[in-house]
């Protein structure tokens, strides 16, 4: 119980049960889907990102277990408001937080770094660690897949 206890505490299980910014955004200015075929995860990342850099909405869609579900929900509550720089230190962070290099992950945003750490259990298992970063990912991947606005 007490694995299970680490990997998914309250705060996971509420983002996973009840994820905030699950939708498409439809005037999004950047989008990526990524899939873990070893899992049936697939998601789908959408930001809008206004004319002075700043990312004003995240969100996210798509099929995925509850971690993938829960980092996807939180990483989106924590985009808003970052310019692309930040996004990609947060995703640098988090991964270093995931991977357990706590060293890493010390450096930077102490807001951020508190909301993330309910991710931290993921270390002890390694196997779902691409579950935990895909959300991510698929936004790094967003970030340089910009959409023409017509």
């Amino acid at each position: 119980m007490s694995d299970s206890v680490e990997l998914y505490p309250k705060a996971v299980l509420d983002h996973g049960r009840h994820p905030r910014n699950r939708r498409a955004i439809a005037d999004c200015s950047h989008f990526a889907r990524s899939d873990n075929p070893s899992c049936g995860d697939d998601v789908a990342v959408s930001l809008r990102i206004d004319r002075g850099n700043v990312i004003r909405d995240a969100a996210f869609d798509g099929r995925s277990c509850v971690l993938a579900t829960a980092s996807a929900s939180l990483m989106t509550e924590l985009l808003v408001g970052k310019t692309p720089a930040q996004a990609k230190m947060l995703f640098q962070r988090f991964h270093a937080l995931a991977a357990g290099d706590t060293e890493k992950f010390k450096d930077g945003m102490d807001v951020e770094s508190a909301r993330m750490t309910v991710l931290s259990g993921v270390h002890a298992y390694p196997v779902r660690m691409r579950c935990a970063t895909l959300a991510w990912k698929t936004m790094l991947a967003a970030l340089e897949n910009e959409r023409s606005q017509q």
